[in-house]
């Protein structure tokens, strides 16, 4: 693995510009951040990259419906069919956050991109947003018409939406459940250690040691949760029968280490993985609008989505 000796120029402007907003590590705080983040990322995400339609819409969800958008290629349908799941640490995040990645994924695919969203921790602790990102899965395997689809289903997600889009693979293998061509894991929270060493020389970057800590503690409630291969996937036994991945890491990234050992576990299990690491880049690049990388990264996924689904 290729290392970098600065952080992208792009990347860090972007993040400092991000870091002025810090995470809350407390309920009134979020719920505040929370009331803020679909307007600031609306007026963030003005004047989007054009796609053919998007269309609002609702997903029933074991607790109730779940909210989501779906992104159409500006091609005649029927379409592969691309379930999204955003990041924000299980606690934030919201369709609205992703419209601009989902938006460019749609354009590169060729796919429609099914963004959904799942009830969050603390609230809602693991194993809710799991339940919830199955069920999106398993009725877009059937919703073909409602979707315009031709039936082929792929996962996709960064960060916390990363974990759940590998946890859904894995469980639609270990429950013959639908079938998944692809699954595309934009720098996943899997298998994170704070021991090891993206964890040591990077917190900080974007993404702090108390960040990563609070995030755990609201998902996760106990250690027998985070054992848990449905929570997190690194603890599964064997991984060899789910979908072939794409795996995205970026350097200066304190994730960057536990998503390279769930890529080597993949490939340890005879799964067809491609890995790729950002060297210069940080946690969250591909959803910053400044950094010229994040489009060459989503265009490569893009591609992997594309030749997986045969859009």
């Amino acid at each position: 693995m290729s290392a970098a000796d600065r952080i992208d120029p792009q990347a860090k402007r972007a993040a400092a510009r991000q870091s002025r907003i810090p995470l809350p590590h407390g309920r009134y705080k979020l719920q505040l951040l929370r009331l803020l983040t679909d307007p600031l990322a609306r007026f963030q995400n003005r004047n989007p990259p054009s796609v053919g339609e998007t269309e609002s819409m609702t997903v029933p969800g074991p607790a109730g419906e779940l909210d989501a958008r779906l992104y159409l290629p500006d091609a005649e349908p029927p379409h592969p069919t691309v379930v999204f799941f955003h990041g924000g640490g299980f606690v934030l995040g919201s369709v609205e956050t992703h419209d601009r990645l989902c938006r460019y994924l749609t354009r590169e695919s060729g796919c429609a991109v099914l963004s959904v969203e799942y009830r969050l921790a603390p609230e809602h602790p693991f194993p809710a947003a799991v339940a919830d990102a199955y069920a999106a899965v398993e009725w877009a395997a059937d919703a073909t018409e409602r979707l315009r689809g031709t039936g082929d289903v792929a996962v996709a997600g960064d960060s916390a939406g990363g974990t759940l889009a590998a946890v859904t693979a894995l469980m639609a293998a270990e429950r013959d459940g639908p079938e998944i061509a692809h699954q595309a894991l934009l720098y996943p929270g899997i298998g994170v250690d704070t021991e090891q060493e993206s964890v040591r020389e990077h917190a900080g970057t974007v993404l702090s040691r108390a960040d990563i800590e609070w995030f755990s503690s609201c998902y996760y409630r106990n250690e027998i949760h985070r054992r848990n291969p449905y929570a997190d996937p690194i603890n599964a036994g064997d991984l060899s029968g789910v979908a072939p991945a794409t795996v995205v890491t970026a350097g200066f990234d304190p994730l960057r280490d536990g998503g390279k050992a769930y890529a080597e576990k993949l490939v340890a299990d005879g799964v067809a993985t491609r890995y790729e690491n950002y060297p210069s880049m940080v946690h969250g690049f591909m959803t910053m609008r400044e950094v010229d990388r994040a489009r060459e990264a989503i265009a490569s996924v893009g591609a992997d989505l594309a030749d997986a689904l045969d859009a």
